[in-house]
């Protein structure tokens, strides 16, 4: 990542120095500062920095890099990059907005001969990196809140179940600000769940076991991405799934390890997605009922590539905004509900 750059427009070469503003992230280690921060910081005249207790002092000192912790104005610092000097201010995590605000006033003026003004980034946030924000709120409500912290798994299950059904709503819907939050929700309840499993005497984990864990099942399950087989069509990528997962399970029935709490047509339509799979020819339970009707007419769906969950879904969608029209009801994609 490259900083950013603003030369005194009116005469460059007689600047009167330079500011440096670095700023660095809290979610990197501190001393874990890019190079170009480094060669800044000890060709600098002076470093200052508001915050004594910022992370990164002792590392800079360590170094052998002085640290005044001063929080000069915005004419101060001018003053200090007088004759040609260069002063690197170590940003505070809210990026000293005061003292910017202070050097933008003061060059608007036109009567201040400002110094170079700089931007760099010592150390800068990967993707990802806002999930130990989560995982660190987390902690601190786990500990500190009167509701959260009496949780446990069964307490939560329920959560779970709805946030997934409101998530596939949103996905359903296509609503992109639904959808990003829906999905914060459902992250929350893994770290959730994970989180109170610290706790467990006898069989502790974390959410790095948990990332771990599905990290490895990625990489195993995708030879043809970590591997050395290839898989140049989907139904190649999921043959290698499938035969990686059968490994891995050692499942003594194909039935085993399909939930039986979930929705009645989907869990109808998994069963009938295993047995297919297997090759196996199993005919459907002879019997009478409007049971053994909608088993029938899930397996038909599966066989043909219909979600029948998310069949029934849209049909009942389609089913409710009848019913508002006959109510002579705003149309439903109008309204949130």
């Amino acid at each position: 990542m490259g900083y950013v750059r603003i030369v005194n427009a009116t005469s460059p070469e007689a600047a009167p120095g330079r500011i440096v503003l670095l700023t660095t992230s809290h979610r990197v280690a501190p001393g874990l500062l890019s190079w170009p921060a480094w060669q800044a910081l000890h060709a600098a005249d002076r470093v200052l920095c508001a915050d004594g207790a910022h992370p990164q002092l002792p590392y800079l000192r360590e170094a052998g890099i002085a640290v005044d912790e001063a929080a000069p104005t915005a004419e101060q610092l001018i003053d200090a990059c007088a004759g040609g000097r260069t002063a690197v201010v170590v940003a505070t995590g809210e990026g000293e907005p005061a003292l910017t605000d202070g050097l933008a006033r003061l060059a608007g003026t036109g009567r201040v001969r400002m110094p170079d003004l700089e931007l760099l980034p010592a150390s800068y946030d990967l993707p990802g990196a806002r999930l130990l924000d989560l995982v660190q709120v987390m902690d601190r409500i786990r500990a500190e809140c009167p509701w959260s912290s009496q949780q446990t798994h069964k307490g939560l299950a329920k959560y779970g179940i709805e946030e997934a059904y409101e998530l596939v709503e949103a996905i359903e819907e296509g609503d992109r600000d639904e959808l990003r939050e829906e999905l914060g929700d459902v992250l929350l309840q893994v770290v959730f769940h994970a989180r109170i499993a610290e706790e467990d005497a006898d069989a502790p984990f974390s959410i790095d076991d948990v990332a771990g864990g599905i990290v490895t099942k990625l990489i195993h399950r995708h030879p043809h991405v970590f591997g050395e087989e290839t898989a140049t069509t989907p139904e190649e990528v999921k043959e290698h799934w499938l035969r990686t997962k059968a490994v891995e399970k050692q499942r003594e029935s194909v039935t085993q390890g399909i939930p039986l709490g979930q929705p009645g047509l989907a869990l109808a339509a998994k069963l009938a997605s295993r047995v297919r799979q297997a090759g196996l020819e199993v005919p459907l339970p002879a019997g009478e009922g409007l049971g053994y009707e909608l088993l029938a007419l899930a397996v038909r769906a599966e066989a043909a590539g219909v979600d029948p969950e998310a069949a029934l879904r849209v049909a009942a969608r389609a089913y409710r905004d009848a019913v508002r029209a006959a109510e002579g009801l705003t149309p439903p994609d109008t309204v949130k509900e």
